[in-house]
């Protein structure tokens, strides 16, 4: 039996630059850091040679091709392990809440990755898991998602994420010690909507409009080149400052990013005392990260009373192999 262990993340800053439709063109960029939710995979071998798929449902087919799940019956192939054997997953955000900003699809596709390749007696790099995990998902099954998620769940940390036109992808962890990692980590909230979306539907709409958005990307682009010098330098007041600038720019990239809820949302934690914030992932729904200075913390909370708050720390590692057995 081999179980893997891959933390979910939280974008801070450039989401979007990541798309190969913008990045080819120039240079794309994110800051974004793993957190301590995860996606579990178990795999073990069966007794006979069919494959069982457990999730929010259960699969029992006798070949690769007839999996439901797309990117377990990818992750599959890429491996190359075509019978006997027992995959399941679960996830600290609740399986069928997909679309909350976590980057949870991709944490799955590195996951599961990091966990077959451990059951063929493969040790891999956390660029192949990201690799194979960005293979699947933006070149197989065709989604329009950009890169970032992939390559922090598998790498790990609080990073800047450098996407080059020539499809080549630079993680550069910030060079801070933990105790201003965790000075940072205690100036965030995390509160979830209650709603969450089709980031497919926001991104189409992004990628369509590309020309349009190009200046907006590079705006991004621009925040998250300061924001990766601001942690290091311990300004954390203008980071606050700098989420709030991009959220205004985001929500230029498609008409669905907010709506009149999250703007209500977002306005009443500015007024308690919140300096900036941003839904996290495409938009729509999902998560909502706010910069608060701890003075001010409650204030935002009794604000916000209508959401649930979802304490977060900062994870380290990426994915890993957290179980073996023969």
């Amino acid at each position: 039996m081999i179980i893997s262990r891959t933390p979910m993340r939280v974008s801070f800053m450039g989401g979007g630059s990541d798309l190969p439709i913008f990045y080819r063109q120039r240079y794309g960029a994110v800051v974004s850091t793993t957190v301590d939710r995860y996606i579990y995979i178990t795999v073990n071998r069966k007794f006979d040679d069919l494959i069982r798929v457990s999730y929010s449902k259960t699969e029992m087919v006798s070949s690769v091709e007839e999996i439901e799940h797309n990117i377990i019956r990818e992750a599959l192939r890429i491996v190359g392990v075509e019978k006997g054997i027992d995959i399941v997953y679960m996830g600290d955000v609740p399986l069928g809440q997909a679309g909350v900003g976590l980057g949870s699809s991709s944490s799955l596709a590195v996951g599961v990755l990091n966990a077959l390749y451990a059951y063929t007696g493969q040790h891999v790099s956390a660029e192949r898991l990201a690799r194979d995990a960005c293979r699947i998902e933006i070149e197989v099954l065709g989604h329009p998602i950009g890169k970032q998620d992939q390559y922090a769940a598998a790498y790990g940390g609080l990073n800047y994420i450098r996407f080059n036109s020539d499809d080549s992808v630079f993680v550069n962890p910030l060079i801070c010690g933990r105790e201003i990692r965790e000075v940072l980590n205690s100036k965030l909230l995390l509160f979830y909507t209650g709603t969450t979306r089709i980031s497919s539907q926001i991104l189409d709409e992004q990628n369509a409009n590309i020309d349009g958005n190009a200046g907006h990307l590079a705006r991004l682009v621009e925040l998250a080149d300061q924001m990766s010098e601001l942690i290091v330098q311990k300004d954390f007041r203008t980071f606050g400052e700098l989420l709030h600038d991009s959220w205004q720019c985001k929500k230029k990239l498609a008409s669905a990013v907010s709506n009149r809820f999250i703007d209500d949302c977002y306005k009443r934690a500015r007024k308690a005392g919140a300096i900036g914030g941003k839904v996290l992932g495409a938009g729509g729904g999902g998560f909502l990260l706010l910069y608060c200075e701890q003075a001010c913390q409650d204030n935002v909370r009794n604000a916000l009373h209508d959401l649930k708050e979802c304490p977060f720390a900062f994870e380290p590692q990426g994915s890993k192999i957290i179980y073996v057995s023969d």
